[in-house]
């Protein structure tokens, strides 16, 4: 594997009732992408979510450590609870740019229509003048993920992210994630509870089940010859993401 990015180790999450994540462990190299699955209630969101400490009121990481070496952004399930649904995508874009990157109104201005072009917002010159909900659900989904690359990061923290689009557009993100992985190094760790999606996506997966890993190794060996009943149950369930068109 590459050099180290991320580093989990024998991680613990618990809320005030109970232990919630059991001693996970994980490591995403540098230009890797490593997938988390398993069903809802697994503890994939809460371990993702735990490197940047964004757990729920009431839940806290009690053990373990996280080591993460560079920066990371964040893209969300539910696009429309991401962003400001009074404030127009390009404002809002803008105002991270400006934030992260320490740049002028002009210059951040110019780096949010470069990364509406680099998320393939059509017509980017007008949609940054849109409210997010008067994008569709994909283009939401895209300015989320515009907004974490603002921040440049070196690892991207996709929390379900195409779990709310349709079949046709979730593939679309997915060529797309897929593309700027390759065009900027990026390495990736992402949550789904589906393995079509993952095993589009990630070379390596990491399937938990209530709290705890119960497998892991490469994708093609996972989806091919799983070692675990409930990777297997998973695999049964499993419904094919279909390929963007082009």
């Amino acid at each position: 594997m590459t050099a180290g990015l991320l580093r989990i180790r024998d991680l613990t999450i618990a809320s005030r009732e109970r232990e919630l994540v059991h001693g996970v462990s994980l490591e995403v190299g540098r230009g890797e992408a490593v997938g988390i699955v398993g069903e809802s209630g697994s503890g994939k969101s809460l371990t993702l979510r735990s490197v940047l400490g964004l757990l729920p009121n009431g839940v806290r990481r009690t053990g373990g450590a996280v080591e993460l070496r560079g920066r990371a952004g964040l893209v969300l399930q539910d696009p429309l609870a991401a962003l400001d649904p009074l404030m127009s995508v390009g404002a809002q874009l803008e105002e991270v740019c400006a934030t992260a990157g320490g740049l002028g109104r002009a210059a951040a201005r110019a780096r949010a229509l470069e990364l509406l072009h680099l998320v393939r917002i059509p017509d980017p010159e007008a949609r940054r003048r849109d409210l997010p909900g008067q994008l569709s659900g994909g283009q939401r989904q895209r300015v989320v993920l515009a907004i974490a690359l603002a921040t440049d990061p070196e690892l991207l923290l996709c929390d379900e992210p195409t779990t709310a689009l349709d079949v046709t557009v979730q593939a679309q993100v997915l060529e797309l994630l897929a593309g700027l992985r390759a065009q900027l190094g990026l390495a990736m760790l992402f949550v789904s509870h589906d393995l079509a999606v993952v095993g589009r996506v990630c070379s390596r997966i990491v399937v938990m089940s209530q709290g705890a890993v119960v497998e892991t190794g490469p994708t093609e060996r996972v989806l091919t010859a799983p070692e675990h009943p409930y990777t297997q149950m998973l695999l049964d369930s499993v419904l094919t993401v279909p390929e963007a068109a082009s």
